[in-house]
């Protein structure tokens, strides 16, 4: 296989890793209703847990945040780390816009920490230290997302040897933006769910 070949292998793997639709998965062996119809009716933990299992959107969390995780070390093994980083964001991709689910997935957060996590320990730790200041003074989960995920992308220009990955996570840091934008407006109009109310 060519260079070229064996990339477009990995980005076709982390796709397919991202792709797996858990909260969907997990909601329906347990036997609850398809969680595509609750609240936001998106298949990400949050709105998992508006069904009341908490463990179960837990498990979804992790199983997003691990698919980040795993995609990463995977090409890591075989990539350098600007390639990693781009297959990680395969991965991102494949969980917001799964084909299994006609391309409707979750809002890539869990994912886009997963891919961090991967990455960069100094990343993951701002973007979590980032989220929960912001979730602790204001409750909004939105906000702290995309607060946090607006500092990776600096984070990572700040060290030389990753330039190349900021401009993959600025890339990650829009799409974030991008599907929040419901929530956005929730927050300007004052209409947001804080974090603790239904």
């Amino acid at each position: 296989m060519t260079e070229i070949e064996i990339i477009f292998a990995f980005i076709l793997l982390g796709y397919l890793i991202g792709s797996f639709p858990s909260g969907l998965v997990y909601t329906r062996l347990s036997g609850m209703e398809d969680i595509r119809t609750i609240g936001s009716g998106n298949i990400g933990a949050t709105n998992v847990l508006r069904t009341g299992n908490k463990k179960i959107a837990l498990a979804t969390l992790f199983t997003d945040m691990l698919k980040g995780i795993a995609t990463i070390l995977i090409a890591k093994h075989f990539l350098s780390d600007n390639e990693a980083a781009f297959i990680g964001m395969a991965a991102f991709l494949g969980h917001i816009y799964p084909i299994w689910l006609k391309f409707k997935g979750g809002k890539g957060v869990a994912t886009y920490i997963g891919v961090l996590a991967g990455l960069s320990i100094w990343a993951v730790t701002s973007f979590a230290i980032i989220w929960l200041a912001m979730a602790w003074l204001f409750r909004y989960s939105s906000l702290a997302a995309l607060t946090a995920s607006l500092a990776v992308p600096v984070i990572f220009y700040l060290q030389p040897e990753s330039q190349n990955i900021a401009a993959i996570s600025l890339v990650m840091t829009f799409i974030v933006f991008f599907k929040h934008l419901e929530n956005i407006q929730r927050l300007w109009k004052g209409e947001e769910t804080k974090i603790g109310n239904t």
